[in-house]
């Protein structure tokens, strides 16, 4: 496994890092012994970046990471992504960032932490992305000692754009595969200028490739 810096937060994280939404159900059945055994070889095989949210499953990956960061002296960085979730709550479809802090003291229990290495703002609008606000709510939460950074999860290069005018954003996670290659021709440079981390989603196009 190779590994590379992170932002400037001196990380040393995998190339290779694993997505478990797929652990959390919303991909069909997977047992939890299975569940177990998908996080057991990927330690082994030198993962230690791992990115999820608390919509997968209702918690239920965020959990699955829980147990294995106690089962390893090794240092495991987990993203976890909020804002969106629905379930167990009153809250309408779609992100909510006033509920922020609420998200992540729930995620926290989850993960079995006292702080998140990373939170992602799952997919904000564009409205959302432009508010001094909606960064200085995530600083305050930085400050607690909650969570140790922040970055955003985005579908369109645009809003990535826009998230990384903000000089606390250490990481953006948007769609790059052989297919989708976008984000190389108008994003990457500006990302390396301002050394924030980018996270590759979906690099086997949800299993196409």
């Amino acid at each position: 496994m190779k590994y590379r810096k992170f932002s400037d937060l001196n990380w040393n994280v995998s190339e290779i890092g694993l997505g478990c939404w797929q652990i959390g159900w919303c991909w069909g059945d997977i047992s939890d012994n299975n569940v177990r055994k998908i996080l057991k070889s990927a330690l082994e095989n030198g993962v230690n970046f791992f990115d999820t949210s608390d919509m997968y499953g209702d918690g239920r990956s965020e959990k699955f990471l829980g147990e294995i960061i106690k089962s390893t002296s090794e240092k495991i960085y987990v993203s976890t992504k909020l804002g969106r979730r629905v379930r167990g709550t009153n809250y309408a479809k779609g992100y909510k960032h006033e509920h922020m802090e609420e998200f992540i003291d729930r995620s926290l229990l989850n993960l079995g932490v006292e702080c998140i290495d990373l939170v992602q703002l799952h997919c904000p609008s564009k409205e959302i992305l432009t508010k001094k606000d909606t960064y200085e709510l995530m600083d305050e939460i930085v400050k607690k000692g909650k969570i140790g950074s922040y970055g955003v999860s985005v579908h369109k290069v645009s809003d990535a754009l826009e998230a990384i005018k903000n000089p606390n954003v250490k990481s953006i996670q948007l769609v790059f595969n052989i297919l989708r290659q976008r984000p190389s021709e108008e994003f990457f440079d500006e990302a390396k200028k301002k050394n924030v981390a980018i996270i590759a989603r979906g690099p086997l196009a949800s299993g196409l490739l």
